[in-house]
């Protein structure tokens, strides 16, 4: 069960945070936000904290829609002072004041956190991505035009993110496909590594990013172009009937923007052979030498058991 429960109140004062997430810049300023020096604005905010990251200072908030600043969100901040993420769960509800200022075409910048409290909790909050949680038999069309399905990759360790095709962003969905990259041909110089794993990068545009854009994009990644067979790393999209339910359960947030851009969250998790939740990264700080130890950490439990 993915709920949390608890109350707790407590007061983060002057913590900055880095944005880590892929949208546009913010609309003109309205009665929302209010002016500052050198064309910082000040916003409200409010969220609930998703997760956290106490090792590298970051917590993901789903965000209400923040006038003239972006829309509902889930968001990962990372925070100036890493301590301060130890003093929140899941569950809990933030207050804020943030001033942010906009100098390029897309938000990808630092914000500050004037003040934070925590408010009583609910007596159940939603929880995501429980480890031990068995993922559904979500279904996939690939780069080869076939439907795939996540329980098919049982008996391997399954490592997974999402990406769209035209993220402007190159720290963003272009980092998270390099990562896997990096990944995948780390592992194929490990051929008993290589035989147990499986990458999956799962577009969560589908009515652009069809059979024959994902097979040219996952080529160019994997640097093999036309000649990629794509035995190792699949490259897909949800239909769209269930793409809902896909970006529910892996906690990402997508909002159309103008220009085709998608505003998201990042999600990249590592499944189990048995077909459930080992780790869950919502951010773009993780390295392919961390998914790479999980590998070895689940195939050498699983070779030990």
């Amino acid at each position: 069960m993915r709920f949390y429960s608890g109350f707790m109140a407590v007061l983060l004062a002057s913590a900055v945070v880095a944005v880590s997430g892929c949208h546009s810049a913010p609309a003109p300023a309205n009665t929302s936000a209010t002016s500052a020096k050198n064309g910082v604005k000040q916003y409200h905010i409010r969220g609930m904290v998703i997760s956290t990251d106490t090792a590298n200072g970051v917590v993901t908030v789903n965000t209400e829609a923040i006038p003239g600043f972006m829309p509902p969100m889930i968001m990962p901040y990372k925070l100036e002072n890493p301590g301060v993420a130890s003093g929140l769960h899941p569950g809990d509800t933030i207050t804020a004041e943030l001033l942010a200022s906009k100098d390029s075409d897309f938000l990808d910048q630092v914000v500050i956190v004037k003040q934070a409290n925590l408010n009583s909790l609910p007596k159940i909050q939603y929880e995501p991505l429980v480890p031990g949680e068995r993922v559904p038999d979500f279904s996939f069309l690939n780069q080869s035009n076939k439907i795939i399905h996540i329980d098919q990759f049982r008996g391997k360790v399954l490592l997974m993110t999402f990406i769209y095709t035209r993220c402007p962003l190159s720290n963003y969905c272009p980092r998270m496909s390099r990562n896997f990259a990096e990944i995948n041909k780390t592992l194929a110089t490990e051929p008993k590594l290589y035989d147990k794993t499986h990458l999956l990068s799962v577009s969560f545009d589908p009515s652009y990013d069809t059979p024959s854009v994902l097979r040219s994009y996952g080529g160019a990644y994997t640097g093999k172009y036309t000649e990629e067979t794509f035995k190792h790393w699949d490259f897909a999209a949800p239909p769209q009937k269930e793409l809902a339910k896909v970006l529910k359960f892996f906690l990402i947030g997508v909002t159309p923007e103008k220009n085709h851009v998608l505003a998201h969250s990042l999600s990249t998790v590592v499944i189990t052979a048995q077909g459930k939740i080992y780790k869950w990264y919502p951010t773009n700080t993780w390295t392919p030498q961390q998914l790479l130890g999980d590998v070895n950490t689940l195939l050498k439990d699983q070779t030990h058991s």
